[in-house]
């Protein structure tokens, strides 16, 4: 931990010393001017004079894209929704402490063909390439947050982006999680990484974008505790006195800067990426003044390579194998000793892309024409040895967003037309058409997706105990609509899932044989009670068999009631009570050594609301949170307690009160 604080440290000391070194013999000369000659104007040094301070300095104008993106979007610096801190999103369920698995509790299917090694359980806490930003930015910044919580839970991010020069941008994410628990065998520690920089030519004709990222992600596993009823028992309020079916033997250490791991999981992956790009077209430029000359280029024609490097290892082992619960749960029987009972397998994948991108509007990019090919080989090392796969896959993409900005229209497809998952494919359509500012904007969507199931479904899958595969290729059909306005924002989705592979207890492995047809309906509005008194509010209601394995609330609904007022002219306050509800309903089981949640149908669990008070604000970069949660777990009948728990999955209870607090604080160099 000192380590990365000082590394922190030191770079942010780099960055600030970099970007400020061009001007700083001018800062001391302009102080000591002010000192020596401000009165006189022949330069007199009798008089002293005050630089005032000019708050415009501190300003700066920051945009970022995604990857494939034409949209250009604006640093958030809001202070209302919580979600924009957490690692967890509200709208997830995670067992127990943060870093822990989690699943959503508005169903979304995993819709991407192709080789997927099936472990997704702990997809929230990591860097991905897909969600990469890359910044525009006129001045350097550096972002800084730190967040404690009981029971010596914390979370540090570190960002930094700047532009060297006005067609190169660079900068870094660090993000580390860790969380000691209240149980026993329960702590989490999570690192992840991202390097990130795009570069454009003076000339505007080459590009390129290179991403660096890493995820170390280490969490123990006790498999739940024994007893639910102990959790009202006055002698367990300490909750690591309770016993739990997994690593019940290691003694409680609820150190945060412990992150070795006796029983549970270790997933690593590591992603290089680089794309180039070449644009034949029409050149142009503009002259800012007689030294200065702004070079314009409308591409006809783009030639653009990408080339992807990853790995993955996934690792589970259980140093105190409990030979009862192995048989039982998985009906193996472990060795006795050190490193008693592991399972593990690696994957490393290199993908090749060549794509060529058409512009039929000279001076509209935002319309384009793209069709490619990728060639991607994948290594596995596994139980049984080493497998090398490959894929041929062809893809193609019409983008068309309208130079009045009124309509968008997105059609893209992959197929995948030789190799390990031939015949699987994505075909995906939308289209949005703004109304007006008052009324909004409605966007109509289509995809069909046809996959091959996970590689954990395949019995040369190290995590696969079972003895047969599941070759059956899923096929998601999902349609919809949204409308957003200034009044309200409603959509509607339909999913419609033939095939669905899913492990139907601790180990075995299914495939639904009906189709699930699941339907989701879904509102949010911020709802002005008074000038200062808001309520924001989101509600989603879904409809599936109660047969079907994907299991979820009728309802889900957030509402946040918060008091928001600018005070002083640079105090943003957020203060009030946010409350978090779904209806009953059979939720998920968790299977540790696979590391994937699985549908039950024994037990309904009934939570109460969750309950938090907050208190956010916000003094021009700097922002501070402190949280009151879990409100609803407060107990009376033996005396006052929080141990009234809600239970996130079958045997996993959530936190009693939580005391959160953080900061988050913004430099511009």
């Amino acid at each position: 931990m000192k380590q990365i604080a000082a590394l922190t440290a030191l770079i942010f000391f780099f960055q600030v010393t970099y970007a400020q070194e061009p001007q700083l013999l001018n800062k001391i000369g302009d102080r000591v001017r002010s000192f020596g000659g401000g009165g006189r104007s022949g330069g007199g040094a009798d008089t002293i004079g005050f630089v005032h301070r000019d708050d415009r300095k501190d300003s700066i104008s920051i945009t970022y894209k995604y990857l494939d993106s034409i949209r250009a979007n604006y640093f958030d610096s809001s202070i209302n929704d919580f979600d924009k801190y957490f690692s967890v999103p509200s709208v997830y369920q995670y067992l127990g402490n943060n870093g822990a698995a989690a699943y959503p509790l508005v169903f979304s299917p995993y819709n991407k063909p192709g080789w997927d090694a099936g472990f997704h359980a702990y997809d929230i806490y990591r860097y991905t390439l897909e969600e990469t930003k890359f910044y525009k930015t006129n001045r350097p910044f550096t972002q800084l947050s730190y967040q404690l919580a009981s029971g010596k839970e914390q979370m540090i991010k570190a960002f930094h982006t700047q532009n060297p020069r006005p067609n190169w941008n660079f900068g870094f994410d660090y993000r580390l999680v860790s969380a000691p628990g209240f149980y026993v065998t329960q702590n989490s520690n999570h690192k992840s990484y991202r390097l990130f920089s795009n570069y454009q030519g003076k000339r505007k004709r080459y590009a390129a974008y290179i991403v660096l990222l890493g995820n170390t992600l280490k969490k123990s596993e006790n498999g739940g505790i024994k007893y639910d009823s102990l959790l009202l028992d006055p002698n367990h309020k300490k909750r690591y006195s309770m016993p739990v079916n997994l690593g019940n033997a290691s003694p409680y250490e609820p150190n945060p800067f412990v992150s070795s791991v006796n029983t549970g999981n270790i997933y690593k992956d590591f992603t290089f990426f680089l794309r180039q790009s070449y644009d034949i077209g029409k050149r142009d430029s503009v002259a800012i003044n007689d030294s200065t000359t702004e070079y314009l280029f409308y591409p006809k024609l783009r030639i653009q390579y990408s080339f992807t490097y990853s790995n993955y290892q996934y690792l589970f082992r259980d140093n105190n194998a409990d030979t009862n619960v192995y048989k039982q749960w998985y009906d193996t029987v472990p060795k006795i000793g050190k490193d008693s009972f592991v399972v593990k397998e690696k994957w490393s994948v290199m993908r090749n892309d060549f794509s060529l991108l058409q512009f039929p509007d000279t001076k509209n990019p935002g319309q384009f024409l793209l069709l490619g090919a990728t060639f991607e080989l994948i290594k596995g090392q596994l139980k049984n040895g080493t497998r090398n796969y490959h894929n041929v896959i062809l893809h193609g993409e019409y983008r068309n967003k309208t130079r009045n900005k009124l309509w968008d229209v997105l059609a893209k497809g992959e197929f995948y037309a030789n190799g390990l998952n031939a015949g699987d494919y994505n075909a995906y359509i939308s289209i949005a058409r703004q109304l007006g500012r008052k009324i909004g904007g409605l966007r109509l969507f289509f995809n069909n997706v046809n996959r091959t199931p996970s590689f954990i479904y395949d019995n040369g899958s190290s995590f696969n105990l079972n003895t047969y595969s599941i070759t059956r290729k899923e096929n998601i059909i999902s349609f919809g609509a949204e409308a957003n306005s200034p009044f309200i924002n409603l959509s509607f989705k339909n999913h419609i899932i033939t095939n669905l592979a899913y492990f139907s207890d601790y180990y075995h492995t299914a495939q639904s044989s009906k189709v699930i047809s699941l339907m989701q309906f879904a509102a949010s509005k911020k709802i002005r009670l008074t000038r200062s008194l808001n309520w924001y509010a989101e509600a989603t209601v879904q409809l599936v068999d109660g047969s079907a394995p994907i299991k979820v609330p009728l309802v889900y609904t957030r509402n946040r009631l918060a008091f928001e007022r600018v005070l002083y002219k640079n105090l943003n306050l957020s203060t009030g009570l946010e409350i978090r509800y779904h209806t009953p309903f059979e939720a998920y089981n968790y299977s540790p050594l696979v590391g994937q949640f699985m549908p039950q149908d024994s037990v309904s669990i009934k939570n109460l609301p969750d309950i938090a008070a907050f208190f956010h604000f916000r003094i021009k970069s700097f922002t501070a949170f402190i949280r009151g949660e879990n409100l609803n777990s407060v107990n009376f009948s033996n005396g006052f307690s929080f141990t009234n728990n809600n239970f996130a999955a079958l045997h996993y209870p959530m936190q009693g009160f939580m005391l959160r607090f953080g900061i988050r604080w913004g430099f511009v160099n």
